[in-house]
């Protein structure tokens, strides 16, 4: 087998596979400690039912889709060649790679893709409106994009010739226009504008953070798929657009309320990485220090449009992820070096020719993104639903909002009104117990 597979290449993209697959749980931690108590449980279902679901696709059609033999010759989805993963044996190839181990680690991006898409209805979707969106999200719009951008074939990599070394259009900006399309959709919380959602656990984001950057890694330079030295360049690169971008968020963040939060260094990290996937094996270090620091600065303003706009994208997944793969694709087209691909940005020579194809891949695949995810969202709205009910979303809130304070304000009142003078004070558990009992009577009795 060695004189058939490049068993270097292989062993690394399996390798990067596994990465990108850690990402999923990374990502339902970074979620889960943003969110509210009460919510959870339902950021890690969302997120743990995207590996579930986008995984059987991909096995029954996403990948046959995806980068089978293009149909049509147009460059717009591949043909019915591997459904169910049929023809692929040990002995078949994608290059010098196993064709299962392709297969598998651009699985990895679709759960990736589709779990983000989640943070823009955090609090919100009902679970059941939820998984079918994903299922038909990922069917209907993922894996067409998915032949556009990464298979050989596609419009976007062959007819256009654009440059998006690990999904900067697929699988950031089109989650992010999807974002913004299905919080649209699903409509905004009742506190929206009075009430920021503050994080209950930093801790837990930090660690989702941790297993996000440490996935990314994976994630940027498994694309190289054999080009020397290009999966080198983007494990530097990520690392450097991380830490600038750190800078560069933290630098706003003080710049306009005169502190710099753990949340805020957290979500700087991810701007980075996001403005690298595009770039990571094409630019210099010194061009990844700059759009990562920049990415910062300008996404550190980009979350507060949703004020503007009247849409909640609660956990910011447009003004991160949307505006970061934007940015990124852009900055291909100016400070490509040409190295990996012989395409040069301007910055290097080579005009406005790869500018221009860059804004022409964001335009087409942003707008479809945009637009079949409000079809999506509006069809799933009408059949199962898409929107927790009023009165479900309201409890939750009520129920859980800064649970520990009101629970120690409510303890003190119990102790000084339910304990007759000289009686031995309740344990927690009574305690626990008395005000499962208030809320489930009342549960406005929290508000007052």
């Amino acid at each position: 087998m060695s004189h058939i597979f490049d068993t270097g290449n292989a062993s690394w993209l399996l390798m990067a596979a596994a990465m990108v697959l850690l990402m999923a749980p990374g990502l339902a931690f970074f979620y889960g400690g943003m969110v509210k108590t009460g919510q959870v449980i339902t950021m890690l279902k969302m997120c743990f039912g995207c590996v579930v679901l986008v995984s059987i696709i991909w096995f029954a059609f996403g990948y046959t889709l995806a980068f089978g033999k293009d149909a049509g010759g147009l460059g717009l989805i591949g043909g019915l060649d591997h459904v169910f993963m049929s023809g692929m044996g040990l002995k078949s190839r994608t290059g010098g790679i196993p064709t299962v181990t392709f297969s598998v680690f651009h699985m990895s991006f679709a759960i990736v893709t589709v779990a983000l898409i989640s943070g823009s209805v955090a609090g919100r979707a009902k679970m059941k409106g939820w998984l079918v969106f994903a299922c038909a999200w990922t069917l209907l719009v993922y894996v067409p994009m998915a032949h556009w951008v990464f298979a050989p074939d596609g419009w976007v990599s062959r007819q256009l010739g654009a440059v998006d070394f690990s999904g900067g259009t697929v699988v950031e900006l089109a989650s992010g226009a999807a974002g913004l399309a299905l919080a649209a959709v699903a409509g905004r919380r009742e506190d929206f504008e009075r009430q920021p959602i503050r994080p209950h656990n930093l801790p837990l984001v930090v660690i989702g953070l941790s297993l996000l950057w440490f996935g990314w890694f994976g994630f940027n330079t498994g694309s190289s798929l054999g080009v020397p030295g290009a999966a080198a360049m983007g494990f530097v690169n990520t690392q450097f657009a991380a830490g600038a971008a750190m800078a560069g968020w933290a630098v706003t963040s003080y710049w306009r309320t005169r502190q710099v939060g753990l949340l805020d260094i957290s979500m700087g990290a991810v701007t980075g990485m996001v403005a690298m996937t595009p770039a990571a094996g094409d630019v210099t270090p010194f061009w990844a220090v700059a759009i990562g620091f920049l990415a910062g600065l300008t996404c550190a303003f980009a979350i507060s449009w949703k004020y503007r706009f009247g849409v909640d994208d609660t956990l910011d997944v447009v003004g991160i992820h949307g505006w970061g793969g934007l940015f990124g694709m852009v900055m291909v087209g100016l400070a490509a070096t040409g190295t990996m691909t012989g395409k040069k940005g301007l910055f290097y020579g080579g005009g406005w020719d790869l500018l221009g194809k860059q804004l022409v891949a964001v335009l087409v695949i942003g707008l479809f993104s945009f637009a079949m995810t409000a079809l999506i969202g509006k069809l799933v709205d009408r059949t199962v639903g898409l929107r927790q009910s009023h009165g479900a979303e309201e409890h939750e809130q009520v129920y859980q909002n800064d649970w520990d304070v009101q629970f120690k304000e409510i303890a003190d009142a119990l102790r000084g009104s339910g304990v007759d003078e000289g009686a031995s004070e309740p344990d927690a558990s009574a305690l626990l117990d008395q005000v499962r009992r208030i809320l489930a009577a009342d549960p406005e009795q929290l508000r007052d």
